[in-house]
């Protein structure tokens, strides 16, 4: 049962300087909007990070995560610790989270070293796509492919062979 469409959001660290990721996100947001709200919020990088240690990054990274939360967010960290879902799965989480989140559904992908105790403390659970290990940029795109996936099951369409 597919359910009233929610806000939905991918917050990330860091622009998408490679033309080809950038291209490929874009392809698939612009997919994603025919079943969602969707944006993308890109927070840029940290600048002078040379003289901090990885848990300052952190720190100063979840600082600007959490500026641009709102009251009422739903916030999933996409985290290598998280808990992780087949196509099918992950469909039935966002058909869950349709009848259930009542502001916006807010995934979070972090920087290079993660995210500092202040982002985790302000979330409500963690994803993981998978246990290997993807560029930020890449991560974007697997997450932004499989919402468009996850929108298609849900409306049976072919896009997913089952």
């Amino acid at each position: 049962m597919f359910v009233r469409p929610m806000k939905t959001a991918l917050l990330a660290i860091g622009k998408t300087d490679n033309p080809f990721y950038a291209q490929a996100i874009d392809h698939y947001r612009k997919k994603v909007l025919h079943y969602l709200p969707f944006e993308l919020l890109v927070i840029p990088d940290l600048k002078n990070t040379r003289n901090l240690s990885e848990s300052q990054q952190k720190e100063k990274e979840g600082e600007l995560i959490l500026k641009n939360l709102q009251p009422g967010d739903y916030c999933v960290l996409l985290d290598e610790k998280g808990k992780e879902y087949t196509s099918e799965g992950f469909a039935a989480y966002m058909e869950s989270k349709m009848q259930r989140v009542r502001k916006r559904l807010v995934f979070i992908a972090g920087g290079p070293y993660g995210f500092g105790q202040a982002v985790y403390g302000a979330s409500s659970e963690s994803l993981s796509l998978s246990q290997m290990t993807f560029s930020h940029q890449m991560i974007r795109l697997l997450f932004v492919e499989q919402l468009y996936r996850a929108m298609t099951i849900l409306q049976n369409e072919p896009y997913h062979h089952r």
